[in-house]
């Protein structure tokens, strides 16, 4: 069963859970093929009830002890700019779509997110344009980032956040 993984790490982003269950979304992933969609939304006040979406399987958690069998089952991550849930995601070899969360004051999301789709690791929107982009995505162009080299990604954080 095709699978949607949608993560927002241990903080709380309610746009997105709501977002991404809508009706709309719903309806945009099913004509892509997908099924079921797995929802760990953090310290949110938004659970959605599995009924809650009609066009698709929908299961949702708050925290697990490890989100790596989630991450390994799905065909497609969908994720806070988070850099943990970002290199997880990466590192699982997934297709990443990034939900920056432009409501935070000092976004340092934004520039790893734009990082690491200049270097065609991962796609990236805000709430406000994740409809459009779920309609167009093309993951087809996305590349691997390469495991087992955390040196890389530091290199890549401490560009994104202006460090160097």
């Amino acid at each position: 069963m095709k699978t949607v993984f949608v993560t927002v790490g241990t903080t709380s982003f309610d746009e997105l859970i709501e977002n991404v269950t809508s009706s709309e979304a719903a309806q945009a992933l099913k004509s892509r093929g997908y099924e079921r969609l797995v929802l760990q939304v953090g310290r949110g006040s938004v659970l959605p009830d599995p009924e809650s979406c009609p066009h698709i399987r929908l299961e949702a958690f708050r925290f697990k002890a490890s989100i790596a069998e989630d991450m390994k089952q799905a065909d497609l991550v969908i994720s806070h700019a988070g850099a943990g849930s970002c290199l997880e995601a990466l590192s699982a070899g997934k297709p990443l779509l990034v939900v920056v969360n432009d409501k935070l004051m000092d976004n340092h999301q934004l520039e790893l997110a734009r990082q690491l789709h200049m270097d065609s690791h991962l796609l990236y929107c805000t709430c406000s344009n994740l409809m459009e982009t779920l309609r167009t995505m093309d993951l087809s162009v996305l590349q691997p980032f390469l495991p087992g080299q955390p040196k890389i990604f530091a290199n890549f954080l401490d560009k994104a956040l202006g460090v160097l």
